[in-house]
């Protein structure tokens, strides 16, 4: 077989992605990464701006299963880099992290834009050229920019949202429709009154975390999850609730006779919940417990663990990822090559990929990024072995 010969090689994106691929092959082919911003500016928000950029988990098939899509195609790509490998490359550029205690990854310095400045610092062997990029052409492998045209052994394309979706559509590919995910969702039912009251422990959709409701709706770690896996779903839906988990109310009742029962479930909820939950049921907030009967506990019981919500669409503004993206069944899972437009290779956000929140999406971009570019090392390894002899 014929070794093939690649020396320049073309990145769309100067996201984590795009720059973690530039890293990997700068020393090996003359790299140029296209971005009309600055490299890396989608890493400062993240983590709230500390960064988390991974997560601690080295079981390959439990942290793929941490994404609702992508969790299969996911299994090899983990495979080849992991978690461990993450943190090695961070500590190789001068980024000591820690383990929080819900196992999400911080730098030490708790500043993604100190991650930023040691990332770029390891770039100094890339080009960057601050361009807008309106299509790629094939034959021969031209990315044309607002600026002019380039051509280029190979194309990666690591840009996520409607510039990396035009490119591989107009490359023939199909785009999975984006949709929001891990977003607040608004609701039928008004919760203006509950701002900024939060609920810890809640259970719904196999899940257990915390909600919040907002002036909109409802929001908070649960409902970033549950907005993820039913990102794909029509609206309005439904979503049920189990607030408090196991409890006796009536032994409860039995042991606080005289106590108001707005008082006496502010125990296991909020007080300015209990209120409103008291209200919905026409109950008056301030009845002595001993006056409850078996009938009014019951009704409580049952909003407390089935307190149901008409979800009728995603918060505008509040979306951290979007599901959809390039479909995976046009990619090549072992190279991530393009099957439609040879030549042509993907990796992180532009994939129809999203994980959760904790670390999980920039860990996508920092493993399809590498499977990326080793297939390309690998590809041209004969080539290389040549020129250093």
């Amino acid at each position: 077989m014929a070794q093939e010969s690649i020396s320049k090689i073309g990145i769309i994106g100067g996201g984590p992605a795009g720059c973690f691929c530039a890293y990997q092959l700068q020393n090996n082919f003359e790299v140029t990464v296209f971005d009309y911003k600055k490299p890396l500016t989608t890493l400062l928000p993240t983590g709230g701006g500390r960064c988390n950029f991974t997560h601690y988990e080295f079981d390959v098939k439990e942290l793929a299963s941490n994404y609702p899509r992508g969790e299969k195609f996911l299994y090899s790509v983990f495979s080849r880099f992991s978690v461990s490998d993450t943190l090695e490359f961070f500590e190789n550029i001068g980024v000591p992290f820690y383990v929080q205690e819900d196992m999400r990854v911080f730098p030490k310095s708790d500043s993604a834009a100190d991650v930023r400045e040691h990332f770029l610092s390891s770039l100094k062997k890339t080009k960057f050229k601050k361009e807008r990029v309106l299509r790629i052409n094939q034959n021969p492998l031209t990315v044309v920019t607002d600026m002019g045209s380039y051509t280029f052994d190979k194309v990666i394309i690591a840009v996520g949202g409607h510039n990396g979706y035009d490119c591989a559509k107009f490359l023939g590919h199909k785009i999975v429709e984006p949709k929001p995910a891990l977003t607040a969702l608004k609701t039928a039912e008004s919760f203006k009154n509950l701002s900024g009251v939060s609920i810890k422990n809640v259970k719904a959709c196999g899940f257990c975390d915390d909600i919040l409701f907002t002036h909109e709706g409802i929001s908070g770690p649960l409902v970033y999850k549950i907005s993820s896996v039913r990102a794909r779903d029509k609206f309005p839906y439904k979503i049920s609730f189990d607030l408090v988990g196991e409890i006796n109310l009536q032994e409860e009742l039995n042991s606080n006779p005289h106590k108001d029962i707005k008082n006496l479930l502010s125990n296991f909820v909020p007080k300015s919940f209990a209120e409103y939950l008291l209200r919905t049921l026409k109950i008056d907030e301030n009845k002595k417990s001993h006056l409850i009967d078996g009938k009014t506990r019951d009704l409580i019981l049952d909003k407390l663990h089935n307190f149901e919500v008409a979800v009728t669409s995603a918060a505008k503004g509040g979306e951290v990822v979007t599901s959809g993206g390039v479909d995976l069944k046009e990619i090549n899972p072992k190279t991530l090559e393009s099957k439609i437009a040879s030549g042509v290779y993907f990796c992180g956000e532009v994939l129809d990929i999203d994980g959760f929140c904790g670390g999980y999406n920039l860990q996508n971009c920092w493993s399809t990024a590498y499977c990326v570019s080793q297939s390309l090392i690998n590809l041209s390894l004969p080539c290389l072995h040549k020129g250093q002899t």
